[in-house]
């Protein structure tokens, strides 16, 4: 199949399929003499693996790791498929159970209790400390979740705010060159911040920002602020991390 036949069949953009050739996540198998890419059966597969590991939120770069790995299993690998999505469709169904009944409440049908009202969300799990562990090692991580555990709620409250402020005020300058002098002085406000809660250096500083883009689950939590936000502060972090490295 041609790459258009693909993107159709799937429902995803050509652009996307270039994307995972180009990174060398998916390389079609063959192509024309005129350049056009050939996709076969056992790519089909292989997209289908990648579309799977996506949905639960793994990062490309992971899932290239994973699915690269000669001791990667299909077959293991579809079992994990499947428990992860029946645990995300159970907290789905039970968060729409809590919608509905909100909908009745507010009709004044029926009475909800305070624990009723926050059924299904689940806060326990950080979905990117794993990611966060695999970067910088569990010492960095469990230090700065010591940090956190140890402030009383009001304390966190307030730092979740401040940070929610600084995203704000960063999204208003997101147009600016991340160069600027407006875009460094934030920036290095989120430094300062990050490390209240943790131990940054600069070089980690500047793959965090690195992951915002890579992976898609930081890049939609950031760009709620303003479309493009992940990629300037990716580019603002760079530069802050370089020009005090020396």
């Amino acid at each position: 199949m041609k790459v258009k036949e693909v993107a159709d069949l799937v429902g995803i953009s050509v652009r996307t399929l270039h994307h995972y050739d180009e990174i060398g996540l998916l390389t079609p198998e063959s192509t024309t003499e005129s350049g056009y890419r050939l996709y076969s059966d056992s790519d089909l597969e292989a997209l289908q693996q990648i579309l799977f590991f996506k949905e639960i939120g793994f990062p490309l770069k992971k899932i290239k790791e994973i699915i690269s790995s000669p001791s990667f299993d299909r077959k293991e690998a579809l079992k994990l498929h499947r428990k992860m999505l029946l645990e995300k469709r159970s907290r789905l169904d039970q968060m729409i159970s809590t919608i509905d009944k909100t909908i009745q409440h507010s009709k004044g049908e029926i009475d909800m209790s305070a624990k009723e009202r926050f059924e299904g969300f689940d806060f326990s799990r950080n979905p990117y400390e794993q990611e966060a562990r695999d970067r910088w090692g569990d010492k960095a991580v469990n230090e700065s979740n010591a940090k956190v555990g140890n402030m009383s709620k009001g304390d966190q409250k307030t730092l979740e705010d401040e940070f929610n402020a600084l995203y704000r005020k960063l999204a208003e300058i997101r147009h600016e060159p991340p160069e600027s002098g407006i875009a460094q002085e934030n920036i290095e406000l989120r430094f300062n911040y990050l490390n209240k809660v943790g131990t940054y250096s600069l070089d980690a500083f500047k793959g965090l920002g690195q992951m915002y883009v890579e992976d898609d689950r930081f890049t939609k939590n950031i760009d709620q602020f303003g479309e493009g936000l992940a990629v300037f502060m990716r580019d603002a972090m760079a530069v802050y991390a370089d020009k005090n490295k020396k």
